[in-house]
């Protein structure tokens, strides 16, 4: 039965349009469609920061844990080893500093759209104080440095240093990690931190590697060339004819920037993103610094609540991620079923009706969970929420057709939503067109120009904010191999799925851990996600320690039975993610193959406290230790 609000808004109009907007974007190559940044692209990978390159020799010693990456992942795994009393750790980084992503995203207008007082960890341990809601790049990476400065972690880092590949000696009982620059290091414990958003990605255009202009990724933005910082001021582009190509969250927050110093910006979208107000505002000092102790984990565990789909009695960080989802609390408190009281559903469409109804019995009667569809609600709710994102484009965009094609048709968590308030105002610049490709991307490259629909538009320089990749092959992402027991190469191992316990162990990759939101708590706020699986992998070599243990892997049941809950959690949400226009949330519209590749289906909250209750039992359940 179709309760009278549905029939209030057409959905089989909408679902309509949502499904021929997908149509046009689904590709047979899928992941396949991008081009590795290898041969004659890697110079899109050399990192433009480095002001003097490194100068050492090899190192060859054993050591307790090395931790690959030194972005917010690998800190947090340093730092709460350290708490744990293990201090023998090395960090290899391929980049020249801490950071991680922050080191190489430097691009202009580059910032975070999670609110940094939940967004930065160890907030309480250090005391810093973000100058803005929400924090650009340049104060994230300060950050990281006031990080590694307080745990001392530069001298336990090599930096410049790229793995090559991780050896398994059954015999010695530990990992063989050698580098680029000749290392060769023994170690009992070894944390993949590589980041899930690592390595950048080119779309694979006819005639790519034809064109004689000036190239770069965003995430290697090219300063000497355009000129200016990360706060904008691009001098070297006021005769410069550009192009960005993607439309994605990277540009856009950096179109606004290239648009306001270029005399010409061509912007090529395949698929536009939702975009809503930023709102960002000054932080007062004075109330971070009156927060009572515990405030930081509160926050954070607060936020993720409600976006899990689960009531808390004050919303406090209230941003655009959050407002919606407040309506619902509010209207629960009320025990009846409106739209408005429903949009929590619909934003946290990345879990299943069958799971938000579950929750809801706690709060609506009987009868009323016998009358209303949930799913249906959700549609419903979700629609409206889209709609008045659309309606925001018609709002700003001056020119009818671009705002038309600036509008997303697809159900609001199918991408990441982004938050800016000038990119939308950009396309209203003269020196700026959007020139949209109906969901087929560009169509060729030549010497110098772009091409689409025949034709050419002639640039000086092309910036690719392409993204990184997301579902490829995981020692190709990491750029090195792993081998296990006897050998067994992680690319095999995963080669038709990621299988492990708890996402982080793997059944015959010993004292290795894996971070990441494969099979664990996906969170929008990832920083909180590292530093819970940070906790519990520094607790879990604690404890082999404390018991005199040397060897620890995945247990092949709790493994097999891990993973059978992922997929079963899984084919709960995924009538939405096949419905949903492709990206890397729904592994290019390939879901289906991959079931197992996905999150935690309960959210990342529930996975967290699963963590807890797991290190409570301090049985070490799950896993083989000899």
């Amino acid at each position: 039965m179709r309760s009278a609000k549905a029939l209030e808004v057409d959905l089989e109009t909408v679902r309509a349009k949502y499904r021929a907007e997908r149509d046009k974007r689904l590709r047979d190559d899928g992941n396949e469609q991008y081009q590795q940044v290898t041969g004659d692209f890697a110079y899109f990978v050399d990192d433009p920061y480095i002001e003097e390159a490194v100068q050492r020799g090899p190192e060859k010693r054993d050591v307790e844990v090395v931790i690959i990456g030194g972005g917010f992942g690998g800190m947090l795994a340093a730092v709460r080893l350290l708490e744990q009393g293990i201090d023998d750790v090395v960090i290899i980084e391929k980049g020249g500093d801490f950071g991680g992503t922050w080191y190489w995203n430097r691009y202009p207008g580059a910032s975070c759209d999670i609110e940094s007082y939940i967004y930065f960890p160890l907030l309480e341990e250090t005391g810093f104080v973000p100058q803005q809601k929400y924090t650009n790049a340049s104060e994230t990476l300060a950050y990281c440095r006031t990080i590694a400065e307080k745990y001392e972690l530069a001298s336990k880092a090599l930096f410049q240093t790229e793995v090559t590949a991780t050896e398994w000696q059954e015999e010695h009982c530990r990992w063989s990690v050698t580098t680029s620059l000749g290392d060769e290091l023994a170690a009992r414990f070894v944390v993949h931190a590589n980041g899930p958003l690592n390595r950048p990605k080119l779309p694979a255009i006819d005639g790519i590697g034809d064109y004689k202009g000036h190239t770069f990724h965003t995430s290697r933005w090219d300063y000497g060339y355009t000129g200016g910082t990360s706060a904008g001021g691009l001098s070297g582009l006021a005769d410069k004819k550009v192009a960005i190509i993607g439309t994605g969250a990277t540009a856009i927050q950096c179109v606004p920037h290239v648009a306001a110093s270029a005399a010409q910006l061509y912007v090529f979208q395949r698929t536009p993103s939702s975009v809503e107000v930023r709102n960002n505002g000054d932080t007062d000092a004075d109330w971070l610094k009156g927060q009572d102790a515990g405030w930081h984990d509160e926050r954070r565990r607060n936020f993720e609540t409600l976006l899990a789909g689960k009531p808390v009695k004050h919303d406090l960080v209230s941003d655009g991620w959050t407002d919606a989802f407040k309506l619902l609390v509010g209207g629960l408190r009320d025990k009846a079923p409106s739209r408005a009281r429903l949009v929590l559903w619909a934003l946290a469409g990345l879990a299943s009706p069958k799971l938000y109804k579950k929750g809801l019995k706690k709060y609506l009667t009987d009868k009323a969970m016998a009358f209303m569809n949930v799913a249906e609600e959700m549609e419903i709710a979700d629609y409206h929420k889209m709609q008045g994102i659309r309606d925001r484009v018609d709002h700003v965009v001056e020119d009818a057709a671009t705002a038309e094609a600036l509008k997303p048709y697809y159900r609001l968590f199918c991408k990441r939503p982004c938050f800016h308030d000038d990119y939308l105002a950009s396309f209203n610049r003269p020196n700026v067109r959007l020139v949209d490709t109906d969901g087929r991307g560009v169509a060729r490259i030549t010497e110098n120009a772009v091409m689409f629909d025949d034709v050419a538009y002639h640039v000086d320089c092309i910036i690719f904010a392409t993204g990184f990749e997301v579902g490829t092959d995981y020692a190709r992402r990491a750029g090195y191999q792993i081998n296990g027991v006897d050998g067994l190469a992680i690319s095999d191992k995963w080669a038709d799925g990621m299988a492990s316990y708890h996402g982080l162990h793997v059944h015959g990759f010993p004292n290795a851990f894996f971070f990441g939101p494969s099979q664990g708590g996906f969170s929008a706020n990832f920083t909180y996600a590292l530093d819970e699986q940070s906790r519990h992998v520094a607790y879990i070599v604690a404890a082999l320690k404390q018991r005199g243990k040397k060897r620890s892997e995945a247990a092949a049941k709790a493994e097999a039975d891990w993973v059978a809950e992922i997929v079963e959690k899984a084919r709960d949400a995924e009538a939405f993610q096949e419905a949903c226009t492709p990206g890397y949330y729904n592994n290019e519209g390939q879901l289906t193959r991959r079931r197992q590749d996905q999150a935690y289906g309960e959210g990342p909250v529930a996975f967290f406290d699963r963590l807890a209750t797991w290190r409570a039992k301090d049985r070490l359940d799950g896993l083989d230790i000899r």
